[in-house]
């Protein structure tokens, strides 16, 4: 699940090796593109997080709603992506990015992708290669099986409310999550019964993530005897969600749910409550 960066720079020659950049700005969207353009691991193509890995807004969804299946597979294709190839995604250090798109290919049935541990600023701070050259697209033959993942829907949410049916962690950093700041949403605070768990909490001061055993520690703490199949992770947009996804599989629990609409997508409607600190 996550690659070092001696071994990822180890293997960077192997032709059934894709690398993608998913760096990205949530609040300068193209920041992320810029920065590719500048400099990136030799090789590496780029996912731009609102193009590439999201689909259109509506009325009804959040920030950040599933790519069409099609639209994905074409841009997975002309990575190089096939059944047998084995991806490394990136983005700027601790994954909170590159995670979304490390599930959507394990929800598209694609289990061989990895995440750089530490990123980019782990992988430059070492001294390794870097590029501007932007690769040629290729001919894979990435064949998409959506649902390999669970996703949780707003009308789940709703419906668990007040019941003890599903654990909601929210991977907000903790002050969004009380509703003391919102710097990209226009309404503050959390899903009733939502728990914090910030997804900051999943990574060492250095970047990288905690040993699989200190993340199980830290997660039994909320989880308990509860199967994994009633935990749903979320965020404001279900991306930082995956990241609490991965470091849930990486401390042994694979199959957590993903509620992809996430906070952004609870407040669309006024009638939906939220609960905030007094």
């Amino acid at each position: 699940m996550l690659v070092s960066i001696d071994d990822l720079a180890a293997d960077l020659s192997n032709p059934d090796l894709v690398v993608v950049d998913c760096r990205f700005n949530l609040q300068q969207p193209a920041a992320g593109s810029r920065l590719y353009a500048e400099r990136h691991i030799p090789g590496a193509y780029y996912a731009d997080l609102d193009r590439d890995l999201a689909g259109p807004r509506t009325a009804e969804t959040g920030r950040h709603p599933l790519p069409d299946v099609e639209d994905l597979q074409q841009l997975l294709s002309g990575f190089g992506i096939g059944p047998e190839t084995r991806v490394v995604v990136y983005d700027e250090g601790g994954g909170a990015l590159a995670a979304r798109l490390w599930w959507l290919l394990r929800w598209l049935g694609h289990t061989e992708v990895s995440l750089l541990d530490g990123g980019f600023a782990a992988w430059c701070a070492a001294g390794l290669p870097i590029s501007t050259e932007v690769p040629a697209r290729r001919k894979g033959r990435f064949v998409a099986r959506p649902g390999s993942m669970p996703v949780a829907t707003t009308r789940n949410i709703e419906a668990a409310l007040g019941t003890a049916r599903i654990l909601l962690l929210d991977l907000r950093s903790h002050d969004r999550y009380l509703g003391r700041v919102e710097p990209i949403d226009p309404v503050a605070g959390h899903v009733p019964g939502a728990v914090s768990a910030p997804f900051s909490r999943n990574l060492g001061p250095d970047g990288r993530f905690l040993p699989a055993a200190e993340l199980r520690r830290n997660y039994s703490a909320m989880i308990g005897d509860r199967p994994v199949a009633e935990v749903v992770c979320m965020c404001g947009s279900g991306v930082t969600a995956c990241h609490g996804i991965f470091a849930l599989e990486l401390a042994g629990w694979p199959g957590a749910g993903l509620y992809v609409g996430s906070w952004s997508e609870w407040i669309r409607s006024a009638g939906r409550p939220v609960e905030r600190e007094s």
